[in-house]
């Protein structure tokens, strides 16, 4: 018991600081205005516009992870440093490059004006931003939880007679699921957390954490935390959820 008696501890006050913050949602601040301005349609917007750009994140990027699998070495080294880059490119410098690139000034942005495509402060340009944000976690993620699949029961799936379109519904998807399924939620979390790039890029129409900004320099923080409250319900238990349900399914 005493030899355990440090690690307990320091894992118990790791924990407690980690879990501190949350502390702040009991804050004495005042009656907290559950009717603030702009709650609802910044709520509809976020959940919206980020299910789009979740969408097709998941549509383009599930291929793609799959397909590095196979690629050369070089070629997978290649591009998994590309993706880094867009993984560490800070928010907000992000959200000026997009700004720059896709302004009437460059050929595609003035091309997609001319079609009558807003490139600024529109869904679109919501959801482009949001792509950029997110698809990089999750083509890591995916990519991780499709190299975790062992290759000899796919060869033995395909052995007994099963196609390759076959293989892989049968026997690498069902194996990557529970990666897979967190590749989704950190793309789920990245996006509607974007913060940084959306104030530059997509200020309009106002997602939940421009609007929680809105709020907190308009009414203070009473008409800050219900909505705060309701970001972190729809944004942490996903996530959370699904990384203890990989943990238990890995020691089970």
């Amino acid at each position: 018991m005493s030899k355990n008696l440090p690690r307990t501890l320091a894992l118990t006050l790791t924990a407690l600081f980690l879990l501190y913050p949350l502390w702040g949602l009991a804050s004495p601040v005042g009656r907290w205005q559950w009717g603030a301005t702009g709650a609802a349609p910044a709520l509809a917007t976020s959940f919206a516009l980020t299910g789009a750009a979740l969408a097709i994140v998941v549509a383009a990027g599930t291929p793609l992870a799959f397909s590095l699998r196979g690629a050369p070495r070089g070629m997978r080294i290649a591009f998994e440093a590309t993706v880094l880059l867009s993984v560490l490119m800070p928010p907000l410098a992000l959200g000026l490059l997009l700004a720059l690139a896709f302004g009437p000034g460059t050929a595609l942005g003035g091309l997609l004006l001319r079609l009558g495509i807003p490139t600024s402060n529109d869904p679109a340009a919501f959801v482009v931003t949001q792509i950029y944000a997110s698809l990089g976690y999750y083509l890591l993620a995916a990519s991780a939880a499709f190299n975790a699949v062992p290759r000899e029961l796919e060869q033995s799936a395909a052995l007994l007679g099963l196609k390759p379109r076959a293989v892989l519904w049968r026997v690498t998807l069902p194996l990557a699921r529970l990666g897979l399924a967190a590749a989704v939620s950190l793309a789920w979390v990245r996006a509607l957390g974007e913060f940084g790039a959306i104030m530059v890029t997509a200020y309009y129409p106002h997602g939940i954490p421009v609007q929680l900004w809105v709020d907190l320099q308009d009414n203070g923080l009473p008409a800050v935390l219900p909505l705060l409250l309701v970001f972190l319900l729809s944004a942490l238990p996903l996530p959370w959820a699904l990384r203890l349900l990989a943990r238990a399914r890995g020691h089970a």
